[in-house]
């Protein structure tokens, strides 16, 4: 077996640009976007790769997916349920006990504030079930 170069090349990281870049389009655009407001929200996020091409972060554990679609980049939170939504951002996976998600589409206004505030509260969730 052949070493095909160093690990860090296929980072989560490294990953996560190279999805970005290989879009080209809007979904790259808002995924970037995505995630340098979830990495403001929460510096000490971990980006990781999942599910052959999801970029996920983490805090504790999961706090949010970006995944991309033809018509949308959704952004899936793990514990969606459990978090107070006061801006009305979740628009999607709506019905289930656990989930809640972020359709975001061509053109859409980021609340960005009110993402950076959802993260956190993410992170402040998990963190206390962390401890238990």
């Amino acid at each position: 077996m052949t070493n095909s170069g160093p690990q860090e090349s296929n980072s989560p990281s490294r990953l996560i640009d190279a999805r970005i870049a290989e879009l080209g389009d809007w979904r790259g655009e808002m995924l970037s976007r995505l995630r340098a407001l979830v990495q403001e929200a929460d510096p000490d996020v971990v980006e990781e790769w999942k599910w052959r091409g999801v970029p996920v972060w983490s805090h504790a554990g999961m706090i949010c997916t970006g995944e991309t679609y033809k018509e949308v980049v959704k952004m899936t939170f793990a514990k969606g349920a459990a978090l107070q939504d006061p801006s009305g951002l979740f628009n999607s996976s709506l019905e289930g006990n656990t989930r809640r998600a972020i359709d975001f589409r061509q053109g859409d206004e980021i609340d960005e504030e009110a993402l950076r505030d959802l993260v956190r509260a993410a992170v402040t969730l998990n963190e206390s079930k962390a401890r238990r």
